[in-house]
C-alpha cells in the first residue's frame, strides 16, 4: 500500500472513500479535522494552541497543523502506508509535507459543483456521529440509531457551501496542478455511486 492523499472539493466524498481505502487495505485515516478535534478533546498543547485559533473564528495555522501531520505520521500504524484526508489545503502545507512524507499517489475525485451543493444541502447529522440525507430519511427527523433530533450543520447551509467551494477554488485547486507536476495525479470521475466510484479508486491503486 502507498502513502496517499485524496483530494477533492468540500463534499466530494473523499471521507468516504477514505474509510473504505482504510478497510479493504488495513491502513489508517488520517483526518486533520479528526486529529484536531482529539487534541482540542483530551486537551494537550497543540490542541489548546489550535482551539485558540478557532475560538477566533480563524485557520489554524499551517505550522500547527503540520507539527500535528507529522506527529501522526510517525505512528507504528502508518509504518506501511496511509491516507490523508483533509491535509494538506494549500500549496504551502504541500511543500511542508514534502519536507516530512514521502507522497506517493494523490487521488483526485472530481465532482460537479451543482451535485455538492445539492449533496451538503441535503445531509443531516446526529450528535451521536451519525450521517443521513433527506434523500434517504423518507421525512423522518430523527437518529435510526439513537432516536436524538437530527440537524443541519452549519457547514451544510447552502450560502456556507458556496463559501467553501469558492475558498476551495482559490487555495485547495491548485494542488491539482502541483502533484500533476509531480506525476503523481489520478483523476477520478465520480458518479456520485460510493461503489463506482470505490471500484475506480481501487483500479488506480493496484
Amino acid at each position: 500500500m502507498k502513502n496517499i492523499i485524496l483530494l477533492g472539493a468540500p463534499g466530494a466524498g473523499k471521507g468516504t472513500q477514505a474509510v473504505l481505502i482504510a478497510k479493504e487495505y488495513g491502513v489508517p485515516q488520517i483526518s486533520t479535522g479528526d486529529i484536531l478535534r482529539r487534541n482540542i478533546q483530551d486537551g494537550t498543547p497543540l490542541g489548546k494552541e489550535a482551539k485558540s485559533y478557532i475560538d477566533k473564528g480563524a485557520l489554524v495555522p499551517d505550522e500547527v497543523v503540520i507539527g500535528i501531520v507529522d506527529a501522526r505520521l510517525k505512528e507504528e500504524d502508518c509504518r506501511n502506508g496511509y491516507i490523508l484526508d483533509g491535509f494538506p489545503r494549500t500549496i504551502a502545507q504541500a511543500e511542508a509535507l514534502d519536507k516530512i512524507a514521502k507522497i506517493d499517489l494523490a487521488v483526485n475525485i472530481e465532482v460537479d459543483f451543482d451535485v455538492i451543493v445539492r449533496r451538503l444541502a441535503g445531509r443531516r447529522v446526529c450528535v451521536c456521529g451519525a450521517s443521513y440525507h433527506t434523500d434517504t430519511l423518507n421525512g423522518s427527523t430523527v437518529c435510526a440509531k439513537c432516536g436524538k433530533e437530527l440537524i443541519v450543520r452549519d457547514d451544510d447551509r447552502p450560502e456556507t457551501v458556496q463559501n467553501r467551494l469558492k475558498v476551495y477554488s482559490e487555495q485547495t485547486a491548485p494542488l491539482i496542478d502541483y502533484y500533476k507536476k509531480q506525476g503523481k495525479l489520478a483523476n477520478i470521475v465520480s458518479n456520485n455511486i460510493i461503489e463506482d466510484t470505490f471500484a475506480k479508486v481501487k483500479k488506480v491503486l493496484e
